[in-house]
Protein backbone atom coordinates (compact mmCIF):
# COMPACT_ATOMS: atom_id res chain seq x y z
CA UNK A 1 0.00 0.00 0.00
CA UNK A 2 1.16 3.56 -0.58
CA UNK A 3 1.11 6.24 2.17
CA UNK A 4 1.57 10.03 1.56
CA UNK A 5 4.32 12.17 2.80
CA UNK A 6 3.71 15.45 4.80
CA UNK A 7 6.23 18.25 5.21
CA UNK A 8 5.46 20.27 7.60
CA UNK A 9 7.30 23.33 8.32
CA UNK A 10 10.47 21.66 7.74
CA UNK A 11 14.17 22.92 7.98
CA UNK A 12 17.55 21.44 8.35
CA UNK A 13 20.49 23.51 9.36
CA UNK A 14 24.13 22.15 9.10
CA UNK A 15 25.83 24.82 11.99
CA UNK A 16 24.90 28.55 10.65
CA UNK A 17 24.19 26.99 7.37
CA UNK A 18 20.50 26.58 6.67
CA UNK A 19 20.07 23.69 3.83
CA UNK A 20 16.13 23.59 3.53
CA UNK A 21 14.10 26.35 4.94
CA UNK A 22 11.16 26.02 6.06
CA UNK A 23 9.70 23.67 3.81
CA UNK A 24 5.95 22.39 3.67
CA UNK A 25 4.10 20.02 1.38
CA UNK A 26 1.57 17.30 1.37
CA UNK A 27 2.24 14.66 -1.10
CA UNK A 28 -0.40 12.28 -1.81
CA UNK A 29 -1.07 8.61 -1.49
CA UNK A 30 0.01 6.67 -5.11
CA UNK A 31 1.47 9.95 -6.49
CA UNK A 32 4.96 10.81 -8.58
CA UNK A 33 6.54 13.95 -7.11
CA UNK A 34 9.50 15.75 -8.28
CA UNK A 35 11.55 18.05 -6.16
CA UNK A 36 13.37 20.32 -9.08
CA UNK A 37 16.38 22.29 -8.72
CA UNK A 38 19.86 23.08 -9.32
CA UNK A 39 22.40 21.28 -7.55
CA UNK A 40 22.52 22.53 -3.54
CA UNK A 41 19.22 23.98 -3.52
CA UNK A 42 18.13 21.59 -0.85
CA UNK A 43 16.50 18.91 -2.61
CA UNK A 44 18.55 15.82 -1.62
CA UNK A 45 18.34 16.91 2.12
CA UNK A 46 14.75 16.77 1.80
CA UNK A 47 15.20 13.26 0.78
CA UNK A 48 17.56 12.32 3.55
CA UNK A 49 15.04 13.60 5.94
CA UNK A 50 12.05 11.82 4.75
CA UNK A 51 14.13 8.70 4.51
CA UNK A 52 15.58 9.04 8.28
CA UNK A 53 18.92 9.50 7.74
CA UNK A 54 18.99 12.84 8.93
CA UNK A 55 16.48 14.72 11.65
CA UNK A 56 14.97 17.69 10.73
CA UNK A 57 16.24 20.94 12.81
CA UNK A 58 12.93 21.83 13.31
CA UNK A 59 9.50 21.15 11.70
CA UNK A 60 7.70 17.75 11.71
CA UNK A 61 8.19 14.33 8.64
CA UNK A 62 4.75 12.15 8.48
CA UNK A 63 4.11 9.23 6.46
CA UNK A 64 0.93 7.98 6.07
CA UNK A 65 -0.26 10.54 8.79
CA UNK A 66 2.25 9.10 11.47
CA UNK A 67 5.01 11.28 12.64
CA UNK A 68 8.32 10.04 11.85
CA UNK A 69 10.42 12.36 14.69
CA UNK A 70 13.13 9.64 15.91
CA UNK A 71 11.97 6.68 13.74
CA UNK A 72 15.49 4.74 11.97
CA UNK A 73 15.72 4.62 8.44
CA UNK A 74 14.44 0.80 8.84
CA UNK A 75 11.59 1.49 10.75
CA UNK A 76 10.01 3.41 8.26
CA UNK A 77 8.12 2.31 5.33
CA UNK A 78 10.43 3.51 2.22
CA UNK A 79 12.90 2.54 -0.20
CA UNK A 80 15.83 4.64 -1.06
CA UNK A 81 17.46 3.98 -4.75
CA UNK A 82 21.03 6.08 -5.27
CA UNK A 83 22.41 7.78 -7.68
CA UNK A 84 25.42 4.75 -8.58
CA UNK A 85 22.49 2.04 -7.44
CA UNK A 86 24.32 -0.02 -5.25
CA UNK A 87 24.02 -3.44 -6.81
CA UNK A 88 25.94 -6.33 -5.42
CA UNK A 89 28.41 -7.62 -8.85
CA UNK A 90 28.93 -11.23 -7.27
CA UNK A 91 25.00 -12.27 -6.70
CA UNK A 92 22.83 -12.86 -9.59
CA UNK A 93 20.06 -10.92 -10.02
CA UNK A 94 17.26 -12.48 -8.36
CA UNK A 95 19.23 -12.75 -5.42
CA UNK A 96 20.17 -9.00 -5.41
CA UNK A 97 16.62 -8.18 -5.92
CA UNK A 98 15.68 -10.59 -2.96
CA UNK A 99 18.42 -9.47 -0.59
CA UNK A 100 15.91 -7.28 1.43
CA UNK A 101 13.80 -10.24 2.18
CA UNK A 102 16.86 -12.73 3.18
CA UNK A 103 17.69 -10.04 5.90
CA UNK A 104 14.20 -10.07 7.12
CA UNK A 105 14.24 -13.98 7.45
CA UNK A 106 11.95 -15.08 4.11
CA UNK A 107 13.10 -18.30 3.01
CA UNK A 108 14.90 -19.00 -0.05
CA UNK A 109 11.98 -20.56 -1.77
CA UNK A 110 9.68 -17.67 -0.92
CA UNK A 111 12.98 -15.03 -1.68
CA UNK A 112 12.82 -16.91 -5.39
CA UNK A 113 9.43 -16.37 -6.57
CA UNK A 114 9.38 -12.83 -4.84
CA UNK A 115 12.20 -11.91 -7.15
CA UNK A 116 10.24 -13.37 -10.32
CA UNK A 117 7.64 -11.94 -9.73
CA UNK A 118 9.25 -8.41 -9.44
CA UNK A 119 11.19 -9.34 -12.40
CA UNK A 120 7.99 -9.53 -14.54
CA UNK A 121 6.78 -6.46 -13.35
CA UNK A 122 10.02 -4.79 -14.81
CA UNK A 123 9.86 -6.07 -17.97
CA UNK A 124 13.00 -8.51 -17.36
CA UNK A 125 11.38 -12.34 -16.94
CA UNK A 126 14.55 -13.82 -18.12
CA UNK A 127 17.24 -12.35 -16.26
CA UNK A 128 16.81 -13.91 -12.30
CA UNK A 129 19.90 -15.94 -12.85
CA UNK A 130 22.47 -13.30 -14.82
CA UNK A 131 25.36 -12.05 -13.21
CA UNK A 132 24.75 -7.79 -12.96
CA UNK A 133 28.09 -7.53 -15.36
CA UNK A 134 25.79 -8.71 -17.82
CA UNK A 135 23.10 -6.23 -17.61
CA UNK A 136 22.99 -2.83 -19.84
CA UNK A 137 22.45 0.25 -17.77
CA UNK A 138 18.35 0.49 -18.33
CA UNK A 139 18.76 -2.89 -16.84
CA UNK A 140 20.18 -2.69 -13.89
CA UNK A 141 18.06 0.32 -13.32
CA UNK A 142 15.04 -1.65 -13.61
CA UNK A 143 16.72 -4.12 -10.89
CA UNK A 144 17.41 -1.46 -8.28
CA UNK A 145 13.98 -0.51 -8.39
CA UNK A 146 12.67 -4.28 -8.19
CA UNK A 147 14.89 -4.43 -5.49
CA UNK A 148 13.74 -1.56 -3.21
CA UNK A 149 10.29 -2.87 -4.17
CA UNK A 150 10.48 -6.07 -2.80
CA UNK A 151 10.39 -4.92 0.45
CA UNK A 152 6.98 -3.61 0.00
CA UNK A 153 7.41 0.24 0.89
CA UNK A 154 4.73 2.90 0.97
CA UNK A 155 7.13 5.42 -0.37
CA UNK A 156 9.90 4.88 -2.95
CA UNK A 157 12.42 7.60 -3.23
CA UNK A 158 14.63 8.20 -5.83
CA UNK A 159 17.65 10.07 -6.07
CA UNK A 160 18.80 11.27 -9.43
CA UNK A 161 18.66 7.69 -10.35
CA UNK A 162 18.83 8.24 -14.17
CA UNK A 163 21.98 10.63 -14.20
CA UNK A 164 24.67 8.90 -15.23
CA UNK A 165 22.83 7.04 -18.62
CA UNK A 166 22.86 8.69 -21.94
CA UNK A 167 20.17 10.36 -23.37
CA UNK A 168 18.12 8.07 -25.37
CA UNK A 169 18.27 5.62 -22.52
CA UNK A 170 16.70 8.35 -20.35
CA UNK A 171 14.22 9.20 -22.05
CA UNK A 172 12.99 5.31 -22.45
CA UNK A 173 13.76 4.98 -18.34
CA UNK A 174 11.50 7.86 -18.00
CA UNK A 175 8.67 5.92 -19.58
CA UNK A 176 10.05 2.94 -17.77
CA UNK A 177 9.62 4.57 -14.03
CA UNK A 178 6.44 6.10 -14.63
CA UNK A 179 4.63 2.83 -15.89
CA UNK A 180 5.73 1.09 -12.93
CA UNK A 181 4.52 3.78 -10.67
CA UNK A 182 1.38 3.84 -11.99
CA UNK A 183 1.32 0.00 -11.68
CA UNK A 184 2.63 -0.47 -8.48
CA UNK A 185 0.53 2.58 -7.29
CA UNK A 186 3.35 3.21 -4.58
CA UNK A 187 4.30 6.76 -3.76
CA UNK A 188 7.52 7.96 -5.54
CA UNK A 189 9.51 10.88 -4.38
CA UNK A 190 12.04 11.82 -7.00
CA UNK A 191 14.43 14.26 -7.53
CA UNK A 192 16.18 15.97 -10.05
CA UNK A 193 17.85 19.05 -11.55
CA UNK A 194 16.71 17.73 -14.96
CA UNK A 195 13.23 19.69 -15.71
CA UNK A 196 12.26 17.62 -18.82
CA UNK A 197 12.23 14.26 -16.33
CA UNK A 198 10.28 15.89 -13.83
CA UNK A 199 7.84 17.41 -16.46
CA UNK A 200 7.39 14.52 -18.50
CA UNK A 201 7.01 12.21 -15.71
CA UNK A 202 5.63 14.26 -12.78
CA UNK A 203 1.56 14.22 -11.15
CA UNK A 204 3.11 17.57 -9.27
CA UNK A 205 5.88 19.34 -9.17
CA UNK A 206 8.14 21.12 -6.48
CA UNK A 207 10.60 23.77 -7.75
CA UNK A 208 13.61 24.53 -5.11
CA UNK A 209 16.27 27.27 -4.74
CA UNK A 210 18.30 28.30 -2.19
CA UNK A 211 16.02 25.77 0.42
CA UNK A 212 12.78 27.12 -0.63
CA UNK A 213 10.35 25.83 -2.15
CA UNK A 214 9.56 28.80 -4.99
CA UNK A 215 6.26 26.64 -6.63
CA UNK A 216 4.13 23.21 -5.97
CA UNK A 217 2.24 22.79 -9.31
CA UNK A 218 1.34 20.24 -11.90
CA UNK A 219 3.94 20.38 -14.69
CA UNK A 220 1.67 22.22 -17.09
CA UNK A 221 1.27 25.39 -14.41
CA UNK A 222 4.94 24.95 -13.58
CA UNK A 223 5.59 25.73 -17.21
CA UNK A 224 2.87 27.87 -18.99
CA UNK A 225 2.57 29.80 -15.20
CA UNK A 226 5.49 30.05 -13.02
CA UNK A 227 5.54 31.97 -9.71
CA UNK A 228 8.04 33.76 -10.23
CA UNK A 229 11.55 34.51 -12.23
CA UNK A 230 13.59 31.81 -10.62
CA UNK A 231 10.77 29.06 -12.11
CA UNK A 232 10.11 31.04 -15.58
CA UNK A 233 14.29 30.80 -16.16
CA UNK A 234 14.74 27.19 -14.51
CA UNK A 235 12.08 25.74 -16.20
CA UNK A 236 12.40 26.16 -20.17
CA UNK A 237 14.23 28.54 -22.13
CA UNK A 238 12.82 32.38 -21.83
CA UNK A 239 13.59 35.68 -23.58
CA UNK A 240 14.03 38.03 -20.52
CA UNK A 241 13.25 41.60 -20.52
CA UNK A 242 14.12 44.49 -18.23
CA UNK A 243 11.67 47.23 -17.26
CA UNK A 244 8.92 49.47 -15.67
CA UNK A 245 5.29 48.87 -15.50
CA UNK A 246 4.05 52.59 -16.78
CA UNK A 247 0.60 51.57 -17.70
CA UNK A 248 -2.60 49.43 -17.93
CA UNK A 249 -5.05 48.89 -20.82
CA UNK A 250 -7.48 45.79 -21.75
CA UNK A 251 -6.53 43.18 -19.04
CA UNK A 252 -2.68 43.78 -20.04
CA UNK A 253 0.29 46.34 -18.75
CA UNK A 254 2.73 48.44 -20.88
CA UNK A 255 6.06 47.73 -19.77
CA UNK A 256 8.89 50.10 -20.83
CA UNK A 257 11.75 48.56 -21.86
CA UNK A 258 15.21 49.88 -23.88
CA UNK A 259 13.98 48.16 -26.45
CA UNK A 260 10.34 49.62 -26.77
CA UNK A 261 7.16 49.40 -24.66
CA UNK A 262 5.30 46.26 -24.77
CA UNK A 263 2.01 44.70 -23.77
CA UNK A 264 2.01 41.86 -21.16
CA UNK A 265 0.43 40.21 -18.45
CA UNK A 266 0.68 40.44 -14.69
CA UNK A 267 2.45 37.47 -13.11
CA UNK A 268 1.66 36.63 -9.55
CA UNK A 269 2.13 38.81 -6.77
CA UNK A 270 3.05 41.57 -9.35
CA UNK A 271 1.85 44.93 -8.42
CA UNK A 272 1.91 47.92 -11.13
CA UNK A 273 4.58 49.32 -9.24
CA UNK A 274 6.84 46.29 -8.88
CA UNK A 275 10.90 45.87 -10.58
CA UNK A 276 9.32 43.11 -12.93
CA UNK A 277 11.36 41.45 -15.85
CA UNK A 278 9.61 40.19 -19.29
CA UNK A 279 9.64 36.98 -20.12
CA UNK A 280 8.27 35.22 -23.34
CA UNK A 281 8.99 31.66 -24.11
CA UNK A 282 10.70 31.00 -27.86
CA UNK A 283 7.95 29.58 -28.84
CA UNK A 284 5.84 32.21 -28.63
CA UNK A 285 8.01 34.49 -30.40
CA UNK A 286 8.08 35.20 -33.79
CA UNK A 287 9.84 35.74 -36.67
CA UNK A 288 8.00 38.08 -39.49
CA UNK A 289 9.10 40.67 -42.27
CA UNK A 290 7.29 42.71 -41.34
CA UNK A 291 6.61 44.77 -38.04
CA UNK A 292 3.36 43.52 -35.75
CA UNK A 293 0.42 45.55 -34.66
CA UNK A 294 1.00 45.01 -30.93
CA UNK A 295 4.81 43.88 -29.41
CA UNK A 296 7.10 43.94 -32.36
CA UNK A 297 11.03 44.79 -32.28
CA UNK A 298 13.34 44.77 -35.47
CA UNK A 299 16.22 42.48 -34.95
CA UNK A 300 19.37 40.81 -37.02
CA UNK A 301 18.97 37.15 -37.34
CA UNK A 302 22.61 36.23 -35.64
CA UNK A 303 22.95 31.98 -35.59
CA UNK A 304 20.36 29.57 -36.62
CA UNK A 305 20.16 26.56 -34.46
CA UNK A 306 19.69 23.45 -35.84
CA UNK A 307 17.54 21.07 -33.24
CA UNK A 308 15.96 18.10 -34.61
CA UNK A 309 12.55 18.46 -34.19
CA UNK A 310 12.39 22.27 -34.18
CA UNK A 311 14.82 25.28 -35.63
CA UNK A 312 16.39 27.62 -32.90
CA UNK A 313 17.09 31.35 -34.13
CA UNK A 314 19.18 33.46 -32.67
CA UNK A 315 18.60 37.99 -33.19
CA UNK A 316 19.66 40.88 -31.46
CA UNK A 317 17.98 44.48 -31.66
CA UNK A 318 19.83 47.74 -31.95
CA UNK A 319 20.14 47.80 -28.25
CA UNK A 320 22.01 44.38 -27.89
CA UNK A 321 19.23 42.47 -26.52
CA UNK A 322 19.18 39.33 -27.54
CA UNK A 323 16.14 36.81 -28.22
CA UNK A 324 15.42 33.25 -29.25
CA UNK A 325 12.48 31.89 -31.84
CA UNK A 326 11.79 28.42 -32.64
CA UNK A 327 10.09 27.13 -35.21
CA UNK A 328 8.60 23.66 -36.10
CA UNK A 329 10.74 21.55 -38.46
CA UNK A 330 7.93 20.61 -40.50
CA UNK A 331 8.82 22.13 -43.79
CA UNK A 332 5.86 25.20 -43.38
CA UNK A 333 8.62 27.93 -41.40
CA UNK A 334 10.51 29.82 -43.68
CA UNK A 335 14.16 30.03 -41.96
CA UNK A 336 16.34 32.77 -42.54
CA UNK A 337 19.92 33.35 -42.71
CA UNK A 338 22.35 35.12 -40.60
CA UNK A 339 22.66 38.77 -40.92
CA UNK A 340 19.16 38.39 -42.13
CA UNK A 341 16.78 41.85 -41.13
CA UNK A 342 13.48 40.80 -38.97
CA UNK A 343 10.82 42.06 -36.70
CA UNK A 344 10.24 39.70 -33.52
CA UNK A 345 6.32 39.67 -32.70
CA UNK A 346 4.58 38.25 -30.17
CA UNK A 347 1.16 38.85 -28.24
CA UNK A 348 0.63 40.37 -24.93
CA UNK A 349 -0.81 37.19 -23.44
CA UNK A 350 1.89 34.90 -24.42
CA UNK A 351 4.44 37.48 -22.07
CA UNK A 352 4.51 37.71 -18.76
CA UNK A 353 5.12 39.94 -15.82
CA UNK A 354 7.51 38.31 -12.94
CA UNK A 355 9.38 39.56 -9.87
CA UNK A 356 12.65 37.49 -8.04
CA UNK A 357 16.04 36.49 -8.44
CA UNK A 358 16.57 34.21 -12.07
CA UNK A 359 20.02 33.19 -10.64
CA UNK A 360 20.28 29.35 -10.37
CA UNK A 361 23.12 29.39 -8.06
CA UNK A 362 22.77 27.85 -5.29
CA UNK A 363 25.25 26.35 -2.25
CA UNK A 364 26.01 22.96 -1.43
CA UNK A 365 23.32 20.21 -0.03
Amino acid sequence: MSAGVELDNVTMEFGSFRAVDNVSVNIQPGEFFSFLGPSGCGKTTILRMISGFIQPTKGLVKIGGKDMQGARPNQRPTALIFQNLALFPLMPVWENIAFGLEVRGVDKAKRRARAEELLRLVDLPDAADKRVSQLSGGQKQRVAIARALAVEPSVMLLDEPLSALDLKLRQHMRAELRAIQKRTQVTFIYITHDQGEALAMSDRVGVMSHGKLQQVAVPQDIYNNPANGFVASFVGENNILSGDITGEEGGLVSFATPSGTFSARLGPGVSKGAKARLFLRPEHARLSTEAGKENSVPVEVTDVAFEGNFISVHSVDAKGQTYISEARNDGSAVIPGRGDKRHIVFEGQHAVLLTGDISAKDVDE
